[in-house]
């Protein structure tokens, strides 16, 4: 397992939002940057989370949040263990008065959930081999990065990582 910080979202070619993974350690990742599919919903709670922004209104992943608080829990770690046919999956590792308990999750929530506890995130080597393109996308002046990006999402699609 591989830790990484989320390096932002973008929008792709289609206008579909995409979550960008990179290792915490570059050193880890080979230089690769781990893309995510996910809804606009779940972009805007990870934006507003990963910012710092207050929403006018508790997002569910704030409800989340709370409903853990409450129940004496806590996000111990988010893993996204796999991919299958394009899709990925994730887990939630909870500690509670009950003990510990694995709980399947969307990596949207699951990331969504990790931003706003301060959990941290771990990808699967074999999904960061399969899925992740090379790190020299973000790489390079701000300019030349985000340029860089959208000639890749832009050229890019979800099916590309089908199995």
């Amino acid at each position: 397992m591989v830790q990484v910080r989320v390096a932002g979202v973008a929008l792709d070619g289609a206008g579909q939002h995409v979550i960008l993974l990179t290792p915490q350690d570059d050193a880890d990742g080979d230089g690769r940057v781990l893309p995510i599919w996910i809804g606009a919903q779940e972009a805007t709670s990870i934006l507003i989370a990963v910012e710092g922004a207050q929403a006018p209104r508790p997002l569910a992943h704030d409800l989340m949040r709370s409903l853990l608080d409450a129940a004496d829990a806590a996000v111990e770690r988010v893993d996204i263990t796999r991919i299958e046919e394009g899709t990925f999956y994730a887990e939630v590792t909870l500690r509670a008065p009950s003990g510990v308990h694995v709980v399947d999750a969307r990596p949207s929530d699951a990331v969504a959930l990790a931003s706003r506890t301060g959990a941290p995130v771990f990808v699967a080597d074999d999904v960061l081999e399969e899925a992740g393109v090379p790190g020299t996308i973000v790489e390079g002046s701000e300019e030349q990065e985000v340029e860089e990006f959208q000639r890749f999402l832009d050229d890019v699609d979800p099916d590309d990582f089908r199995g």
